[in-house]
């Protein structure tokens, strides 16, 4: 058991290094395998594709990211109505900065997802954190007018350009590997001008 664990270790790390160095789509299932040693029939037993192994090494990061997000939105939605906006900016910001220092704990892990997963399931994270904000967006607006300080309509095209850019922004942090106090401090400023700007355009 202890030797397949170690051979399973070995597989990961060479698949890592392969997966950072080329992308899923350019990384060599035969050169994972001969740089661990082992025939690709031995390779076969632990995993059947090179999909497969990109799954094991990425799949739980990529849950967390979306589970956290969507958990923020739910405790959110499920405040007072008349608590959201001033709740709004707190819960925001205890979802990124958890996400940051988990991105940051699973650094190379977080990289494969956000630099590495063109070809994957795993390469539309940004793009479903979208659409999950967008909705958390559409269902705020409906409580300030339920609340009496209705919003004007946000033209679309320019709110999923605005938060995809806000959530590119994010990230941009764990790609270069910003030293993590320089990073919680950009997420701070970043969360300011965003809220600002949220804030101008829903007319509050």
């Amino acid at each position: 058991m202890a030797g397949n664990l170690k051979t399973l270790e070995r597989i990961h790390q060479a698949a890592k290094a392969e997966f950072l160095e080329k992308g899923y789509q350019g990384a060599s299932l035969r050169n994972i395998v001969k740089s661990v040693g082992m025939t690709t029939g031995a390779f076969y037993g632990y995993y059947k594709s090179k999909e497969e192994l990109f799954e094991a090494l990425a799949g739980d990061h990529y849950t967390y990211f979306i589970d956290r997000f969507e958990r923020a939105q739910k405790e959110f939605a499920a405040l007072p109505k008349e608590k959201q906006p001033e709740a709004m900016s707190e819960i925001s910001g205890l979802c990124m900065f958890d996400m940051l220092h988990y991105a940051y704990e699973h650094l190379e892990e977080s990289k494969l997802i956000l630099c590495c997963s063109e070809g994957t399931k795993f390469s539309g994270l940004i793009d479903r954190m979208v659409e999950i904000e967008i909705e958390g967006t559409h269902a705020y607006q409906e409580v300030l007018r339920e609340l009496g300080r209705p919003s004007p309509r946000i033209d679309p095209t320019l709110e999923h350009i605005l938060i995809t850019g806000m959530f590119h922004t994010f990230f941009e942090l764990v790609v270069h590997e910003m030293p993590l106090r320089d990073a919680e401090n950009y997420v701070m400023e970043m969360r300011s001008f965003y809220t600002a700007g949220w804030l101008k355009i829903m007319g509050q």
